[in-house]
């Protein structure tokens, strides 16, 4: 198979497209000769995923945006990207590059200082009574000169 020449600093090697090549769906039925290789298109994703940018601005060097982003989406349906994951995973186990430990954290979610202490729905505390009935009321005077 003819290699493409790793462009972008961050581009799949051939080691890893070894490895994921094999995992990757094959076409059912033949149709016109593709423009952009897979591996392109693939590299386009992990482009975008990586840097977070819009869609649009995936580099030409990956092909068209709307390619690689149909690719990513199609295979998002219809569970590629899941079945990638768990092979790769599971030949990382078995090569005993991940180590399963459980890690506990024992931290404290804190709320925020105004989240403490607020007035509960029919519940009247002793500590805060009701107002008082003897409070001063507010009248209008009719001659507001008198004031």
């Amino acid at each position: 198979m003819p290699t493409v020449p790793v462009t972008g600093r961050f581009d799949l090697t051939d080691a890893q497209w070894a490895v994921l090549e094999p995992l990757l769906p094959r076409g059912k039925k033949p149709g016109r000769p593709v423009t952009w290789t897979k591996r392109q298109l693939i590299d386009g994703i992990r482009w975008r995923v990586r840097t977070g940018s819009p869609w649009r601005d995936v580099p030409d060097r990956y092909g068209p945006w709307p390619s690689v982003y149909d690719l990513f989406r199609r295979w998002q349906r219809n569970g590629t990207w899941r079945k990638i994951g768990t092979a790769l995973q599971a030949r990382a186990d078995a090569a005993g590059l991940i180590t399963w430990d459980v890690s506990v954290d024992s931290t404290i979610a804190r709320a925020h200082q105004h989240a403490a202490g607020a007035r509960k729905r029919g519940i009247c505390r002793p500590s805060h009574p009701a107002a008082s009935m003897t409070s001063r009321l507010i009248t209008a005077r009719a001659d507001p000169a008198a004031a």
